[in-house]
């Protein structure tokens, strides 16, 4: 479960089997978790996160997506 980076309170990772499925990136915060897609950025489903910890860990994945590119194509290739 390769992670991406920290900060808030969010862990944003993926998995390191997933690289059948187009970029994306998980988010877990307190107990909740979300799957967000990248290209665009959209969610895909969130469980037990509140809608404020969504709309900033989408503001966060936009921060840093170049990041969460890079970091998905040194493991799943581009």
């Amino acid at each position: 479960m390769p992670e991406i980076f920290r900060t808030l309170g969010f862990v944003f990772f993926f998995y390191s089997n997933e690289g059948q499925e187009p970029i994306h990136v998980h988010v877990r915060k307190a107990g909740g978790f979300a799957k967000f897609w990248i290209e665009p950025i959209e969610l895909d489903f969130s469980q037990g996160m509140r809608i404020s910890d969504i709309k900033q860990a989408e503001d966060l994945i936009i921060d840093h997506l170049e990041l969460i590119k890079t970091k998905w194509n040194e493991v799943h290739g581009s």
